[in-house]
């Protein structure tokens, strides 16, 4: 049946992930901003952290790279991610920069965020 509806409906029908310091975050709710065609569709399917912390959406700073950033950056970039991701968009997993070490082992510092508004095991 599905292929009565073409590809672009299929694709409307998938989730929208993107990645703000190394916690990937499910933002379908917010389409209009991450959909395809919105504002900030370039965020989307990466890890974006330092074009969050510019509120750039260069290709160049759609990195989870944030070496040079200034002061005023970075404390942009926690207020978004705790006050528009973390607040808005439920958390489905880690990059694994987040979660091993550079050598692929198990990174033992690794906390999840908390994020206690959400009770995903309740949606499905």
């Amino acid at each position: 049946a599905a292929a009565e509806f073409g590809p672009l409906s299929l694709q409307e029908g998938q989730p929208i992930y993107l990645a703000v310091k190394g916690v990937v975050f499910d933002v379908t709710s917010g389409k209009e901003f991450y959909g395809k065609g919105a504002p900030y569709n370039a965020l989307v399917g990466k890890d974006s952290t330092r074009g969050v912390a510019k509120m750039s959406l260069d290709p160049a700073d759609l990195t989870h790279d944030i070496t040079g950033l200034t002061e005023e950056e970075l404390k942009s970039l926690d207020d978004i991610f705790n006050n528009v991701y973390k607040a808005k968009y439920p958390i489905v997993g880690y990059t694994s920069r987040r979660i091993l070490n550079e050598d692929g082992s198990p990174n033992l510092d690794f906390k999840p965020e908390d994020q206690p508004h959400f009770n995903i095991k309740d949606e499905f």
